[in-house]
């Protein structure tokens, strides 16, 4: 491999705390994982850091080989929190010395080792010990229902949201309970590697990405994947890879190895729109996009976007959207 095909690398250090709940570290740290398998330009290297070199779990298993937090972060490093437990199975004995000092020890850390520039990501009660550091200060931010009076007593003048799947302000992403942390990480990947990686993770892992941590709508690049037929998942696939392509009919079907006929049957059958409507919803998808992250005027967007005309583009935008694609730009 040329050095110009070696992928871009993303440092991710996994915080560690005592009692730690396994799924906020398993489940995002999986959508990497699958991430990494998926596409060869982004590879996520994760580390595992704390403390002790072996912490009990909320389940009770231990996890041990966990590296000493490090002195100092790369510039593009991703610190990930992951939250514990009070109470882990098969015990009920209050939090000892060794665990305190541990937490401690992570405070302190963040507090030297969290730049500028460096992405802090919490899961669950993880954004306490974020809290706890500092880091929350004067940004908007979510944690766990059960852990929201907490959060608000250790940073006050945060702007703590509750009834919110993740938040993002700036370069601190905080998310709710325990699941939560995978939907925030298939955002991340879906910025970092692109949505088309984020789908195939998100149907590997059978769950629905989010548009964004406020709002509970599923997203535009997930509508009509709440299925596991593989033969509507590849035509999908191949759309969502390139929505600006000429798509027919006949063409999907014979990518995704089904006839017209029946490919048009089982994508009302199976997504409850027709082949066109999907194709439409991602090209307005796109279109959104690049209203949001560019200057180019509404032809060019249409064009881009695989539309003929801005005409067409507004009539498919209207379809789905109260308000027409100008002054959807100007919201974002």
């Amino acid at each position: 491999m040329t050095d110009a095909a070696q992928p871009f690398d993303i440092p991710v250090f996994v915080v560690v705390p005592p009692r730690v709940l396994l799924l906020d570290v398993a489940g995002p740290i999986e959508v990497l994982r699958k991430a990494n398998l998926e596409q060869p330009t982004v590879r996520f290297t994760v580390t595992y850091i704390g403390p002790s070199a072996t912490v009990g779990s909320s389940i009770g298993l231990a996890v041990t080989g966990v590296a000493a937090l490090p002195e100092c972060l790369p510039d593009s490093a991703l610190v990930v929190i992951a939250g514990s437990t009070d109470v882990p199975m098969e015990s009920s004995h209050r939090r000892d010395e060794q665990e305190r000092a541990d937490q401690a020890a992570i405070v302190a850390w963040l507090q030297r080792a969290i730049r500028p520039g460096i992405r802090l990501v919490s899961i669950c009660s993880g954004a306490l010990l974020a809290a706890e550091a500092g880091m929350l200060d004067g940004r908007e931010c979510t944690t766990h229902h059960g852990c929201m009076e907490d959060l608000i007593r250790l940073a006050p003048t945060a702007r703590v949201r509750d009834n919110r799947l993740y938040v993002e302000d700036g370069d601190r992403l905080t998310s709710a309970g325990i699941t939560a942390g995978i939907d925030l990480m298939l955002h991340i990947v879906a910025e970092a590697a692109g949505h088309a990686c984020a789908l195939a993770v998100a149907r590997y892992l059978v769950v629905y990405l989010r548009r964004g941590g406020s709002d509970p709508q599923l997203s535009p690049w997930l509508e009509g994947r709440n299925h596991i037929h593989p033969v509507i998942h590849r035509a999908q696939d191949a759309v969502v890879g390139d929505p600006s392509r000429d798509w027919s009919v006949a063409l999907l079907a014979r990518l995704s190895g089904a006839s017209p006929r029946n490919l048009s049957r089982l994508f009302n059958e199976q997504t409850g729109m027709s082949v066109t409507d999907f194709v439409n919803r991602m090209r307005v998808a796109l279109a959104r996009e690049m209203l949001a992250g560019s200057r180019l005027d509404m032809e060019a967007v249409a064009m881009r976007a695989g539309f003929g005309s801005a005409r067409q583009l507004r009539r498919a935008w209207n379809r789905l959207n109260d308000g027409p694609p100008s002054t959807a730009r100007s919201r974002l």
